[in-house]
């Protein structure tokens, strides 16, 4: 690996560590204003990192010209398929910012931080009625961890009832790759159930898995071919009969947002993806969150501590505070404990109860009204340049199949690597498994007619080079920073130190 990949192939400057020249510092730290102290044993310190050393110039300019060769939802459109990479309102972070937020810190005591209980407690409240569950956790960190928490409550109410032998989750073969692996983590057997010409949970197939050792279901809805449930009340009667609970993964909750609430149409338990629905930056891996919510019956087994709101001035109120209403923590009565430490990913918390404040209940249905509108519109743009997955109306997202009828050796790869050169980010690649040369396509509410018509118009000309000349695309993008890589030699050999020229 060398010093100048991926960058000296743009003529850009050369990269820090070329840079790097003994006795430079990029910084200065201030004298010491408390004692000395010694260094740790020998054998603990090492002499061999090898770290550049660069003036603050040089450091500024090498991040500053990494970034700008980064894609991001500022710079373009970001159509990536059950990602929801949509726009991030900048107010959000400016609340994120505010001194009393971003300086607080989770051991300090209670009554120092009122405003912090506050404002998790109201986006508790505003979780619970806008997916119309009894209770709501806001503790896990991301929608795999809202995943695994929300099926350890599942287990944890089954064993509170005694039913031990409930140790199966049924998985539609439509569903994220985190269904399958969270079930394992929990110590749970998956059975995988396929999915009917339609687009639904084959309901022969769930019925023949029914049965007393059926801890749940776990349902995307809409799911990731971007169709809703047409038989949701017949699904949840089989689940329910023979004892299950129906798991509800939120990640396409943006679809349904001030119509339908997942906790009237029969699920037990579900998740919030905080950093897709509600607006919180998570290009990179992060930052999330996972708050999960349940129906009445799945509450005493919530993660806590939940914040809860205490009126001192109420008769038989024993917490012995001062008369008024302040907030404090509590543990719900058979908790499955923490799921991490202190109370939730608070910065993201902020700017989902931003997003939330700002838009209202109106907002947040026209949110989900224009993301369905915008992912119609799309796919009726591309009618005749790739065949869509299943000829439906669909929800905030679909799948077309990365496949032109005049070029048969041109892939969906192609076809992402391709888009690039265009000046679009791709959409999701090969997922979900059970379409060929899947391309999933999520347009997102934020996106105008013009990006969209712009990005249709992109991949008809993309059919027309495919047909003419092939290679163009196997050996795009032509314009990127970083050309083709070996992709599966990068997965099987992954370098992942600095090894100098």
């Amino acid at each position: 690996m060398k010093a100048d990949f991926g960058i000296r192939c743009s003529g850009a400057e050369p990269v820090i560590y070329e840079l790097s020249k003994p006795g430079r510092m990029a910084t200065t730290l201030p004298q010491l204003d408390v004692p000395q102290a010694a260094l740790p044993d020998a054998a603990l310190l090492r002499d061999d990192v090898d770290l550049p050393e660069v003036s603050e110039l040089d450091l500024m300019r090498h991040y500053v010209r990494m970034s700008q060769l980064n894609w991001a939802v500022d710079i373009g459109f970001y159509p990536l398929g059950s990602c929801t990479m949509k726009y991030n309102p900048k107010v959000n972070e400016a609340a994120a910012r505010l001194p009393g937020f971003a300086r607080t810190h989770p051991y300090q005591d209670v009554h120092a931080v009122q405003g912090n209980l506050r404002l998790m407690h109201e986006l508790q409240e505003m979780l619970k009625e806008v997916a119309g569950f009894a209770g709501v956790s806001l503790q896990p960190s991301a929608g795999a961890h809202g995943e695994l928490t929300g099926v350890l409550i599942m287990r944890a109410y089954h064993v509170a009832r005694g039913d031990m032998q409930r140790t199966r989750i049924i998985v539609p073969d439509s569903a994220h790759g985190t269904n399958p692996a969270t079930t394992n983590m929990a110590g749970l057997e998956v059975v995988e159930v396929p999915s009917d010409a339609r687009g639904n949970v084959d309901l022969a197939a769930l019925e023949s898995v029914c049965g007393e050792t059926v801890c749940g279901l776990m349902l995307t809805n809409p799911n990731t071919l971007g169709l809703f449930e047409e038989q949701l009340p017949a699904v949840m009667e089989l689940i329910h009969g023979c004892g299950g609970l129906v798991y509800g993964d939120g990640a396409n909750f943006n679809a349904l947002m001030g119509i339908a609430k997942p906790g009237e149409l029969g699920f037990d338990v579900m998740h919030f993806n905080l950093h897709k629905t509600f607006s919180t930056p998570h290009g990179g891996g992060g930052p999330g969150a996972g708050p999960v919510g349940v129906a009445e019956l799945l509450v005493p087994f919530l993660p806590g501590p939940v914040v809860a709101l205490c009126r001192c001035e109420e008769a038989g109120c024993d917490c012995q505070e001062e008369e008024g209403v302040h907030y404090h923590l509590v543990m719900p009565e058979q908790s499955i404990g923490r799921v991490r430490s202190f109370y939730g990913n608070f910065g993201v918390l902020v700017r989902a109860y931003t997003y939330m404040r700002a838009l209202g209940a109106e907002g947040l249905r026209e949110v989900s009204e224009m993301a369905v509108l915008n992912a119609n519109y799309l796919k009726t743009r591309l009618a005749g340049v790739l065949p869509v997955s299943h000829q439906r109306t669909h929800m905030h997202e679909f799948v077309v199949k990365g496949i032109y009828p005049s070029a048969p050796d041109v892939h969906a790869l192609d076809i992402s690597k391709r888009l690039i050169d265009y000046g679009f980010h791709p959409p999701t690649n090969y997922f979900p498994l059970i379409v060929p040369e899947a391309l999933m396509i999520e347009p997102t509410e934020t996106e105008s007619k013009e990006t969209l018509d712009a990005f249709a118009a992109a991949l008809r000309a993309i059919g027309e080079e495919a047909r003419d000349d092939p290679e163009l695309l196997h050996e795009a993008p032509h314009t990127a920073p970083v050309r083709r890589l070996d992709e599966v030699r990068a997965a099987r050999e992954p370098i992942l130190r600095w090894q100098g020229g």
